[in-house]
């Protein structure tokens, strides 16, 4: 009798962990999908440098995802990063709304941040974001800084001495 109970017990949990499993699944299918739902409209956006944006990063307004990069190319006429976009049309951004590349933090990734503009005419299928801004290069920014701080000819470098009026080599009393 408790062999039958074990084996019992043993399938109950099995069949536990499949549905967990699958549980888990849709969860993570439903976590990742685009938000921009089958109808979703497709718009281009030119940018001068998209490090860190691939296929599939999150496109969001205010903080919210409502849609996903589809296409990632380089415009052969002006060497710009051609960004395709699938947004949700329940969002119903003004057709003069701008993107930004931003990132979530200092270690965090990358996604496109839509800011709403003030016309009345939202966006339409092939619509095109005329304002953009590009990615920030960190690592070229923290490196400017740290190699303008070695040192100025603005007189930052003075000492204190010669601050307070004292000649070369003078100490004041």
């Amino acid at each position: 009798m408790s062999a039958v109970r074990n084996h019992l017990f043993e399938a109950l949990v099995g069949l536990v962990v499949v549905i967990a499993a699958v549980l888990l699944i849709f969860s993570f299918l439903g976590r990742t999908a685009s938000g921009a739902g089958s109808n979703a409209i497709e718009v281009t956006a030119y940018f001068p440098n998209v490090s860190g944006i691939d296929v599939g990063t999150d496109v969001r307004v205010a903080g919210l995802s409502i849609g996903e990069v589809t296409s990632v190319a380089l415009n052969p006429d002006d060497f710009q990063a051609e960004v395709r976009m699938a947004i949700d049309p329940d969002a119903s951004l003004p057709n003069d709304s701008s993107a930004a590349i931003t990132s979530e933090g200092l270690l965090g990734g990358s996604f496109i941040a839509l800011l709403p503009g003030g016309a009345s005419d939202s966006f339409v299928q092939g619509d095109v974001i005329l304002d953009t801004q590009g990615a920030i290069d960190m690592t070229g920014l923290i490196g400017s800084m740290i190699n303008d701080s070695g040192g100025s000819s603005d007189g930052m470098g003075d000492t204190m001495s010669e601050d307070f009026g004292a000649e070369d080599g003078e100490m004041l009393p």
